[in-house]
């Protein structure tokens, strides 16, 4: 399987100089090399204290109890990711489709908690909320339940989240809404460092633990049947219904889901646009490679690529 690659093969991995990323599988990058394969150079990084993953607010629950955990940066794809198994695993116990299929606790059905974890704690709530820990995953969670981590190239992250911020979100921050996509690149909650910082700690804090495994959406959107059904396998899935299986991966098809959203047709508030009027309003917006060069000028663009430096090389993305 394309997931069985070895950790070792990674630790010492150079990106690929002409690529815009490095194309890779599904990557299994358990027991990584110590301290000298995780770059905390990083002039943006953040301290990730070991006293903050704790939660003492009642959202600690939602995010307990999981089979799996799914972390990501906001806009790497999650929510396709999440159509294609709630689409198998709805069709496989004989569900209608929901994105919430854990709400019924079938036997043998897993339950998959999807957060957003450290980047939120950054950057959404109060004081208050941050105290609670409200947005992270307990750690006794993380170390219990398996774990993937779906990364993206953070410019194509920003981009989305961007529009998702000022086209899409009615609860972001009027501030928010009215500043520019250079501004808000440089923004030190929501640009180009915050993601970075996010997805370093993440990897510093995860990536030696037995469970652990990175799935980066590039691979994903390049053979889709490939790394989905690897992705199964990692859910216990390790034979999936052939049927059931290609009728997920048509229904998870980008214009699939912009059509059923555009419709209404999903039970959740997660995929509905903003405005149908307005393409770039739609949580399932594009999904292109390498998209961000459209939205960003020159001199952003250079100032992306100065931030990639920053990002830890197992992640296989360049400048």
């Amino acid at each position: 399987m394309a997931i069985e690659i070895t950790s070792e093969s990674l630790a010492g991995a150079q990106p690929e100089p002409t690529a815009d990323y490095k194309e890779s599988p599904l990557v299994a990058v358990s027991d990584f090399p110590g301290s000298s394969q995780r770059f905390s150079r990083s002039r943006f990084r953040l301290t990730n204290s070991t006293w903050t993953r704790r939660n003492f607010s009642s959202r600690a629950r939602e995010l307990s109890g999981g089979d799996a955990i799914i972390l990501s940066i906001p806009k790497s794809g999650r929510t396709w990711l999440r159509a294609f198994l709630c689409a198998y695993f709805c069709r496989r116990f004989g569900l209608e489709f929901t994105l919430r299929p854990g709400r019924y606790a079938l036997p043998g059905l897993p339950r998959i908690v999807f957060s957003h974890d450290l980047f939120e704690h950054r950057t959404k709530g109060d004081r208050w909320d941050r105290v609670r820990g409200k947005y992270l995953v307990p750690r006794r969670e993380l170390k219990r339940a398996k774990i993937i981590l779906l990364a993206r190239d953070p410019r194509d992250c920003f981009v989305s989240l961007y529009l998702q911020l000022t086209r899409r979100d009615p609860n972001a921050l009027v501030k928010l809404k009215q500043k520019t996509v250079s501004e808000m690149l440089r923004n030190e909650k929501f640009g180009m460092a915050a993601i970075i910082n996010a997805m370093n700690d993440w990897l510093n804090e995860l990536s030696q633990r037995h469970n652990f495994t990175l799935v980066r959406y590039e691979a994903l959107r390049a053979s889709p049947a490939e790394h989905f059904r690897d992705l199964l396998a990692v859910l216990g899935e390790s034979q999936p219904d052939g049927t059931i299986f290609q009728d997920a991966l048509e229904f998870s098809r980008f214009e699939n889901m912009q059509k059923l959203e555009a419709a209404g047709a999903f039970d959740s508030k997660i995929l509905h646009p903003g405005d149908v009027r307005d393409p770039e309003s739609f949580k399932v917006r594009r999904g292109k490679i390498g998209g961000y060069r459209e939205y960003l000028s020159a001199e952003d663009q250079q100032f992306a690529a100065d931030a990639m430096t920053e990002l830890d090389r197992r992640f296989g993305y360049t400048g």
